[in-house]
């Protein structure tokens, strides 16, 4: 009798283990479901910012459709040229990441779908958790949004400034102007300054900052204009495959070769 007594209180707290961890799995699934439809109010890394530096939080949600076409352009040819083609991420550029690695330089390889992940519902910082839960929720995300809304999101949930969130309040914060009429230029200075926002002003732009842009715009004008019909996703993804085929194949080559 006295050991099924001490039994008892272990059975209970492994089950209220077994229905905490199925809960917040729920709740994992469920809350990027929601956002499928709802806007997030507020966002990990708006909290984690707000309690590490007291920063006040400027930011307004705008729908895709006012903000500027250049920001969109210059988003994906700064930050996830295959945008439209990859399903979360992008093999590609991961092998190109560790390649300069090896090499000795840091190159990102994050697209916007897990900066949208991370920013949205986990806090900064490096780690085997993190890196893990972020390939979770982007898998999430890529499963219950459309392209069009991961970029919606990202534009408006991004981190452009101290205290500052997304692309309406960064455009009347820096430019006085709405984030629908953003120039070209503009839109490309902000997106200039997404490695680093804390410390980069885009509309007192360093020689550095105006490269960077300058390139940007080059590299955007390759992309063309960002579109988010289905014919147009279907031929991203169409490239993509091709392209990852070609990669997939010249690594074969080089084992072979070894």
């Amino acid at each position: 009798m006295q050991k099924q007594t001490h039994k008892k209180p272990i059975r209970k707290l492994f089950r209220m283990l077994f229905y905490t961890i199925v809960a917040l799995i729920i709740l994992s699934v469920l809350i990027p479901l929601l956002y499928r439809w709802i806007n997030p109010p507020f966002t990990s890394l708006m909290l984690s910012r707000k309690i590490s530096t007291g920063a006040s939080i400027e930011h307004k949600w705008v729908d895709l459709k006012d903000i500027s076409p250049y920001l969109i352009n210059c988003a994906v040819a700064a930050e996830d040229n295959n945008f439209l083609g990859h399903k979360g991420f992008d093999f590609g550029a991961i092998q190109k990441a560790i390649d300069e690695r090896e090499r000795g330089r840091f190159r990102g390889a994050s697209t916007i779908s897990q900066q949208t992940a991370k920013n949205v519902f986990l806090w900064q910082g490096k780690s085997w958790l993190r890196k893990g839960l972020e390939v979770y929720f982007t898998f999430l995300v890529e499963t219950f949004w459309s392209k069009e809304r991961i970029m919606e999101v990202y534009l408006n949930e991004i981190e452009m400034g101290k205290g500052i969130y997304g692309a309406e309040a960064a455009a009347q914060h820096y430019f006085k102007k709405s984030a629908k009429n953003l120039s070209q230029q503009q839109a490309a200075l902000i997106v200039a300054a997404f490695p680093n926002p804390l410390e980069r002003n885009p509309a007192k732009p360093s020689k550095y900052l105006l490269r960077r842009a300058n390139a940007i715009i080059s590299v955007s004008q390759k992309v063309g204009a960002v579109k988010f019909d289905d014919k147009s996703i279907d031929s991203a993804r169409e490239r993509y495959k091709k392209s990852e085929a070609k990669r997939r194949e010249k690594i074969d080559g080089q084992l072979l070769d070894i």
